[in-house]
């Protein structure tokens, strides 16, 4: 198959301009001749190698099939009759084996025997030629068989380098996945207990979450959401997750919602990351005060349960006015304070955990979501791997829409 394949490359290299006569006029492909009649033998010969292709003949199809077995050939041309095995043999045994069923394969036959022919046709011959030979036929058959072996290789080359693509980029998004969940917060078990579920809807997903120590007395908790999915998505999702992390906000007191979410606001405008915007909601709670300050950008409000003990505790929603980050610079954010009690549960989370269309095309309501969290939470269970699973259980397809993304934070009594 080398001498096809350079054949191959030298009409690329070369274009379209030329006829396709003169393309295969520079090309050197093997052919194969079995043919058990000497003369027909040597005309077909004569004929090919005028047209600058390298032929082997055989007298049988035994032959042929060892021929094929052995070297690389870019057409079979068999005649039907042969001695041991005739041509229609000879290609049933090809299309059987792997290695020779992508020859293409030129019938020969008398006049009489249309039948037969039209049998190899259906059988996967490529072509058929007629005894005598016409010389115009046989060129233009030989060529448009050799014109398609070509498109059908360069088409298997292509195929090849876009799944070794595919291969790479998926092997990249798996790197991408395992950082992106590298870079989400550790677990506490102190005075400050957290838990937390991420399941992106697909290999890459837009949301984030953190929480750390501000300060002796501050304690931050966030979760956003950028809108979309893949690799952009994942890559602002981490960038804004690190600028709050790493408190990368010039001249911002990150205690302070209401700065945090306009310093964000101002450096995340979409126009900068091609027409990207995501929501967040952000809080700060204070030990020495014993509550939480909140601010919120589009964002699904945050619940608070909270009572003198957990079978008591009652549903808060945090919700703070706020148009989405980066829809505009010098946006204003509304800051709000709740004040804590005995038992307080903070739960952060995108809106893919309760937008979960059903079968039957309706949608779960933010309302439904919240009771099932306060029913849960009373039950005393693992709220967000029951949520999860009802999420899983209703969703349209058995797969998640968006991004399944909630925080519990245990934060403590007075």
């Amino acid at each position: 198959m080398a001498s096809a394949k350079h054949g191959l490359y030298k009409l690329m290299a070369e274009g379209s301009t030329d006829t396709q006569t003169s393309r295969f006029q520079t090309e050197s492909c093997h052919v194969l001749v079995a043919d058990d009649d000497r003369l027909n033998q040597r005309i077909l010969r004569e004929k090919l190698n005028a047209l600058g292709h390298k032929v082997t003949c055989v007298s049988n199809g035994e032959l042929a099939l060892e021929a094929m077995e052995n070297e690389a050939f870019d057409l079979a041309l068999l005649d039907m009759i042969m001695p041991k095995l005739g041509g229609e043999k000879v290609l049933i045994q090809m299309k059987k084996a792997e290695k020779l069923s992508e020859i293409p394969a030129i019938m020969i036959a008398g006049l009489d025997d249309q039948s037969s022919l039209a049998r190899c046709i259906e059988l996967g011959a490529d072509d058929y030629l007629t005894k005598p030979y016409n010389p115009v036929l046989l060129k233009a058959r030989i060529h448009a068989c050799l014109e398609k072996k070509r498109l059908q290789e360069k088409e298997k080359l292509a195929k090849e380098a876009l799944i070794e693509s595919q291969l790479h980029l998926k092997t990249e998004l798996a790197e991408a996945a395992v950082y992106v969940r590298s870079i989400l917060p550790e677990l506490l078990t102190d005075d400050i207990k957290t838990d937390w579920r991420f399941v992106p809807s697909t290999q890459l997903g837009g949301d984030s979450f953190g929480y750390h120590w501000i300060d002796d007395d501050h304690f931050a908790m966030y979760l956003l959401d950028v809108c979309g999915h893949g690799v952009g998505a994942a890559l602002l999702s981490i960038a804004a997750i690190n600028v709050l992390r790493s408190h990368m906000l010039p001249d911002t007191d990150f205690t302070d919602p209401g700065a945090v979410m306009a310093a964000t606001n101002d450096m995340f405008q979409m126009e900068k990351h091609n027409d990207m915007y995501f929501t967040i909601w952000y809080g700060v709670y204070s030990r020495s005060k014993h509550e939480i300050r909140h601010s919120c950008g589009g964002h699904p409000p945050a619940l608070l349960m909270k009572g003198a003990d957990a079978a008591s505790a009652k549903v808060v929603q945090l919700k703070a006015k706020g148009l989405v980050t980066g829809t505009m610079p010098g946006l204003p954010y509304e800051v709000l304070t709740e004040p804590l009690d005995e038992f307080n549960t903070l739960f952060l989370f995108s809106d893919g955990v309760y937008e979960i269309t059903r079968p039957d095309g309706t949608m779960w309501e933010f309302e439904d979501f919240e009771r099932e969290l306060a029913k849960l939470t009373l039950e005393g269970r693992s709220e967000m791997d029951q949520l999860f699973a009802l999420a899983m259980r209703d969703a349209s397809g058995g797969s998640l829409e968006d991004d399944f993304s909630m925080v519990k934070i245990q934060l403590p009594g007075k």
